[in-house]
């Protein structure tokens, strides 16, 4: 045992301890024998001690052993209980993983079917800003035809002034739609972004879930459990509940964000649509009720003037017969002309007294001046009637000259221009079906 169940022995020289008694009969003789044993006395002590030390040892440890049931069972129920909670906990963190990512696939579904839809409408802007080119070729092209117009016809009229209208409307249509398209581009890229950013959420979940429903399927007969002492050293760099929470609702968020924008875009994309094909059919419409109007117009005149020419024609005729008449008139006066001229010429030889002014004289002088101022008077006539004969020539000419004017504008404006503008795109094309 310990130095303190055995007393250390005496020095015989040193003075006797108290409550130790030294018999007085032990001489020098006996020094040697008594330095080596212990006293009766000490002995009982000692065994006295190493009872008491025995007992006292076995008490704390029959202490210890009823702490040890207790610790034990106490830590047995803490560590069953805390086991227990964490497997509710990792139920109840499955059941929310679960629902989050049921969420995060309805958005991506719904992020998917409006991009889709959002597809459909850039075809169709894509189709329709296609389709524009073909009245815009259309209208420049009726400009360059009636540019080839001539004369009095090469006017600014009310097609020419609806045309520029149709090539004006049609250049803001183009960009509106290239507007409305890059809008569209953008939607569907901010689209894909935020179902990416879902995809991305929804695989960063759906591994946890996969962990924790792995997690959750050890107990303690797993054969498959390790020791990881440095695991709870990763809890310090983990997000807390509130922010994982936040992270997922600031992703939905912004997914429903961006599928009301793509609704209202897809809405707007469909209201252009209609509007623009409508106010380009509307202006198509417009155009050829000018053309119609213009045609008409052209035919009436050239109608009125092929009327006027025939008209011309005729009293060119009748005005070269006139001229021919009264050239036959003035030759017809000739002979009596002559005739009274000669009788005076003769009688004028008459001799003497004989050359009086006498009755016949007087007949005969009155006769040329008559006759001669009936061939002046045909004279002028004729001089008029060719005067006429000329302006009615010109007129056939202008007339003439007109009248294929308006052909030439007729022939531009039915047969070229109406002709082709017969290949405007209908509503639907121009809406992008």
């Amino acid at each position: 045992m310990s130095s303190e169940l055995l007393a250390p022995r005496s020095d015989p020289t040193a003075a006797p301890e108290q409550g130790l008694c030294v018999a007085p009969s032990a001489g020098l003789a006996t020094a040697g024998y008594r330095s080596a044993k212990y006293h009766p006395g000490e002995w009982m002590a000692n065994n006295a001690a190493t009872l008491q030390r025995a007992f006292s040892d076995r008490l704390a440890a029959e202490r210890i052993q009823r702490a040890s049931r207790a610790l034990s069972a106490e830590v047995e129920a803490g560590t069953l209980s805390a086991q227990s909670r964490g497997t509710r906990l990792l139920g109840a963190r499955l059941q929310d993983l679960h629902s989050r990512r049921s969420e995060l696939e309805r958005g991506m579904e719904r992020l998917a079917a409006e991009t889709e839809l959002l597809l459909g409408l850039k075809r169709r802007l894509e189709r329709a800003l296609l389709t524009t080119d073909i009245p815009l070729a259309i209208a420049t092209d009726n400009l360059g035809c009636r540019e080839r117009r001539f004369g009095p016809d090469l006017v600014k009229d009310q097609v020419e002034e609806e045309l520029l209208k149709e090539v004006e409307l049609i250049r803001n249509v183009q960009a509106l739609l290239k507007k409305t398209l890059d809008q569209a581009v953008n939607q569907i890229r901010l689209n894909r972004e935020a179902k990416q950013t879902l995809e991305l959420d929804w695989s960063n979940k759906h591994e946890a879930y996969n962990l924790d429903d792995h997690c959750g399927r050890y107990n303690n007969m797993s054969t498959n459990t390790q020791h990881y002492p440095s695991s709870a050293k990763v809890h310090n760099q983990l997000c807390d509940e509130e922010a994982w929470l936040k992270f997922t609702e600031v992703n939905l968020a912004e997914a429903e964000r961006q599928c009301e924008s793509s609704a209202s875009l897809r809405s707007l994309c469909e209201r252009v649509l209609q509007e623009t094909a409508e106010d380009l059919q509307a202006q198509s419409a417009a155009v050829d009720q000018s053309f119609s109007q213009r045609c008409l117009e052209l035919s009436q005149a050239k109608n009125q003037l092929e009327l006027q020419l025939s008209q011309v024609l005729q009293q060119i005729g009748v005005q070269e017969r006139n001229i021919s008449f009264l050239q036959q008139t003035i030759f017809d006066k000739e002979a009596p002309l002559r005739v009274a001229q000669s009788r005076l010429h003769y009688r004028a030889q008459r001799p003497n007294m004989e050359l009086c002014r006498d009755q016949p004289q007087i007949s005969l002088l009155s006769e040329v001046e008559e006759i001669s101022g009936s061939v002046s008077l045909l004279q002028q006539q004729l001089s008029e009637a060719r005067g006429s004969l000329a302006q009615l020539e010109d007129s056939r000419l202008m007339l003439e000259k007109d009248i294929s004017c308006k052909t030439h504008s007729l022939f531009i404006d039915r047969d070229k221009c109406m002709k082709h503008r017969t290949r405007y795109p209908t509503v639907l094309t121009l809406s992008g079906y």
